[in-house]
């Protein structure tokens, strides 16, 4: 399971138009779903994007955490994450996981940062969706669970 995840002061997703979701400051994290992935998967994520310290603390360094400020959470799936473009100039996708296996392992993320006591908001899973948000600094931090960066 891979994630990006970006310091935002806000963020919003939209479907043909439609609003679907919306977060004031926190993070917004990207998350590609690959083949073989499972709860252990999730669980890594949800502590690591949890505890990420990426928010300033009174001194202006990174070490506050998105509990500590009071943030809020998108969660986005996004399969293009495990494209491998080192061959040619078209990406493949044949590590990401797809269908409804996916969408289930997403929707359990989506709970597990709830039992945490996440504020999270979702994206629309298999939908053509429109992100906006505003990058905070810019921080941005990559993640892998299988430990790959």
């Amino acid at each position: 399971m891979r994630a990006v995840v970006q310091r935002v002061s806000g963020c919003r997703v939209t479907v043909n138009g439609r609003q679907v979701s919306r977060i004031a400051a926190g993070l917004l994290a990207l998350l590609g779903i690959e083949q073989g992935d499972t709860e252990q998967d999730i669980g890594y994520m949800v502590r690591k994007i949890s505890a990420l310290r990426v928010f300033d603390d009174t001194e202006g360094k990174l070490n506050l955490s998105l509990g500590e400020v009071g943030g809020e959470l998108m969660l986005v799936s996004q399969f293009t994450l495990l494209g491998d473009a080192r061959k040619g100039n078209r990406p493949g996708f044949s590590r990401a996981m797809t269908g409804e296996e996916a969408r289930h392992l997403y929707e359990r993320a989506l709970q597990a940062f709830r039992r945490e006591g996440m504020p999270v908001a979702g994206g629309a899973y298999g939908e053509h969706m429109r992100l906006e948000l505003t990058n905070d600094g810019p921080v941005t931090v990559l993640l892998d669970s299988r430990g790959v960066f």
